[in-house]
Parts: C-alpha cells; structure tokens; sequence
C-alpha cells in the first residue's frame, strides 16, 4: 500500500525538499523541531532466545570478536555465574571513562559494612535515585563529601579493582571521568552479588532491578541490556558528551487494547542537557594516561536471567558529534549479539525511525496520554501494528500506527523508516 494519499505522488526523497516549509509548520504540532529526512528503513530481526548451559557456556571464551557495529570501539566482558566462566571477552581491560558507572563505588563506599539501616533517611532516597534513576546531583553530593578521587581510590583497592583510576589530574572536578574497565565492572558487580553484606546486596541490586527509563537528566536508558533481553534484569547504564533526547516519564507496561488503536503523534523535546559527568571533588587526581576524554560514551552494565546469573559489561565509544539514538541502536545491537546465558530475546521486529521529538502515546491518536519521546533516529522494536488516527505529514498521509511494547505504546508508522504505509513482517494487532 503506498504511504502517500495523493495517487501519482513523485517518490518520498524526491518531494522531501519541495515542501520544506510546511513541513516545518506542520511538524511542529507533533514532533516539535523540524524532522530529519528519513533514514534508509533498517529492520533487525528478533533473534531466538539464548540457549541453555552447554559447551558454548563452559568455556572461558565464546570468541575474541563480539559483533562491534562500524565505527564504535567497545569493551566487553559477560560472565556465567552458574558456570564460573566468561562467555564473551573483548578488550576487557581497555580503559574508558566511566561516565555514571562510577556511582556504583560510590554507593558501596556510602554503603560501607554497615548497609542501609545504617543511614539517615535522606541517604536511601537519595542513593535510590542515583543507582535507579541516574541521578547526578546525588553522585556530585556523595563525591564532595566522601574525597572525592578518594572514593575511587579506596573503593578499588577494597574490590580488588585493577584498571579502575580517579579522573585525570586535569579535570579532577569530574566524577564520570573516573578510568575504568569492562572486567573491573563485573568484579564489581561480582563483589555485589557474591561478596557484599546481605543487606548491601538487596538495597543495590533492587534500585538497579526497578532502573527508570528515563534518567532524572531527561535521557532514555533502556539501550543495551533493556531492549536486547527481556525477562529478569538489573541495569545501571553511562553516557557522556551526548544531549537528552527529551525522554519524559516512565512507559507503563501494557498491551495493546483489541479495537483501541488510537495514539502517537510527536512533539517538541525539551531543552537539552550535556552530560559529560558532573563536578564537585577534592583528592588526590590519576594522570591522564591514555583515557578518550572526546569521543561520545555509552556503556550497559548489569545482570540478566533468574537470580542474577549472567554479569554483563559492555563499554563503548563513537565518534565525537554521534547522536545519541545512533549510538543506542549500535550498543543495543552489540548487546544483543552477545552469548548470555539464560537470556531471552524480545519478540518483534525492529525498525529504525526518523525526526526528533517523536512522542510515544497510549493509544493510537495523537489526542492519547504521552508516555514518552523517542531518541532522535533510534531504533525501536515493532511488536504489532493496526490503524488508528490518520495523520497527515506532508507528503505523507497514513493511519497506521505502530505498537512498540518495550514503551507500552504506540507511535506512527510516518517516522518509520520504511517504504510503505505497514511494515513488512509485523502481525496487526488483535
């Protein structure tokens, strides 16, 4: 079926440019900024669930070379608790700046011994929100208090920790650009899970087990290990030199309504916000050494499967000026080429998007509750589809609208890169 309602229409790259500015008129009452020309339509199959334990589990190396998507530079490392083994390893002890993944030292190093029941109130709230929710003014509070580049310090020597180093001497002030490792990340989470008093483990692995979509800094952190496996998890994410994609609140968990297909348009994002790890130290600072201080950041760390079976680290940096929804479709698909025991893959069939702003809504209209806004040009995971509102775009004209259960909403097929008004290969909606 053609996307465009006027029969005759010349093909959509070539009448992109002619109509310009109603475009923009007309955009931004659904997406906000003016939309970028669409992608080429990019689909990504959900690949089967991870097998069972077996030979491929039990050896120290699956293989040497993950599937690192053009132009990222990556450190992995995924471990098997069950079997004691690595099952991917890959520049493991390359040293990246950490960006968020620091906070976790600094939990434990707030945490101490002594646990949560040692501490006032205000703490649990405010290292919930840290570990759950990314929040950085709670790293910049625990950093200006505890010593900062003391914290690293200390913390990695009780952990045992070897390629993990305060930030350089030349930006001491910076918390998320404390050095560390894929291999040193699942030491810590190893320490955590296997090591920590009781009471440490629970309080950390559950804020990292109800981890937000949106970071309090406005940026969705359900790349990696949230989009590649469903099913048990615990996630605590990193990312430096990007802007927030305008991500807005937390998307219920919900399946599509049988006859209820009415939601998504777009809308402006908000403001945007640099991370490039937030100041407030004092302490003693690790020279510079080698550490990419330029390059963007993004990094998915933690558990997946029942009872935390399988650490998983993989640290990665673009090219400085990548977006942010590039980089988060290149680390969900590095992720989700990976060997990780008792994984499940999500069903469905991935597709990229085009525009910035694209709001996700809770039913198929563009009247429905916002749930929240799309990285500009990320890849999202199609579960079904089924017509509802008809939005016009000019030049596009269509009715049909995705449904995306990784948000618990939909979204129109408009800003999917795809050539028609469905999408090859997706079911309609019950």
């Amino acid at each position: 079926m053609p996307r465009h309602h006027r029969p005759g229409a010349p093909p959509r790259h070539a009448t992109v440019a002619a109509v310009t500015a109603l475009l923009v008129v007309l955009t931004a009452l659904l997406t906000g900024p003016a939309a970028a020309v669409p992608r080429t339509p990019h689909r990504w199959p959900a690949a089967a669930p991870a097998a069972a334990p077996g030979p491929a589990a039990e050896r120290t190396e699956a293989r040497t070379m993950p599937d690192i998507p053009a132009g990222t530079t990556a450190g992995v490392a995924v471990y098997d608790r069950d079997t004691g083994r690595f099952t991917e390893l890959h520049d493991a002890d390359r040293r990246f700046r950490s960006a968020s993944l620091v906070k976790l030292l600094l939990a434990l190093d707030v945490l101490g011994d002594g646990g949560p029941a040692a501490l006032p109130e205000a703490d649990r709230v405010r290292l919930t929100a840290m570990l759950r929710s990314s929040d950085d003014a709670a790293a910049s509070h625990y950093w200006a208090a505890r010593g900062g580049s003391a914290v690293v310090t200390r913390t990695a020597s009780r952990l045992g920790l070897t390629g993990t180093v305060p930030p350089p001497a030349t930006h001491p002030g910076h918390w998320g650009y404390t050095a560390t490792t894929a291999s040193d990340t699942v030491r810590v989470y190893r320490h955590i899970l296997e090591t920590a008093p009781a009471a440490v483990r629970t309080f950390v692995m559950d804020a990292l087990h109800s981890a937000t979509r949106c970071g309090n800094d406005g940026f969705d952190q359900y790349f990696g290990i949230p989009s590649a496996f469903d099913g048990p998890r615990a996630v605590k994410q990193g990312w430096s030199g990007f802007t927030s994609g305008g991500c807005t609140a937390a998307a219920p968990a919900t399946v599509p309504r049988a006859g209820a297909l009415h939601t998504t348009g777009t809308a402006a994002a908000p403001a945007t916000v640099p991370r490039a790890g937030a100041l407030h130290t004092t302490g003693t600072a690790a020279p510079a050494a080698s550490l990419d201080l330029v390059s963007e950041a993004l990094h998915t760390t933690g558990t997946v499967g029942p009872g935390d079976r399988t650490v998983v680290a993989v640290l990665t940096l673009h090219p400085d000026g990548t977006p942010y929804g590039t980089a988060y479709g290149r680390v969900t698909r590095l992720t989700d080429s990976l060997d990780v025991p008792g994984a499940v893959r999500p069903a469905g069939t991935r597709f990229g998007t085009w525009g910035s702003g694209v709001r996700v809504r809770a039913a198929a209209s563009t009247a429905s509750a916002h749930l929240t806004t799309l990285p500009a040009g990320v890849e999202v995971l199609v579960g079904c589809q089924g017509r509802g509102e008809r939005v016009t775009v000019p030049p596009y004209d269509n009715d049909w609208w995705a449904y995306l259960p990784q948000y618990g909403g939909w979204i129109t097929q408009i800003y999917i890169s795809s050539p028609d008004s469905t999408l090859p290969g997706v079911p309609d909606c019950p």
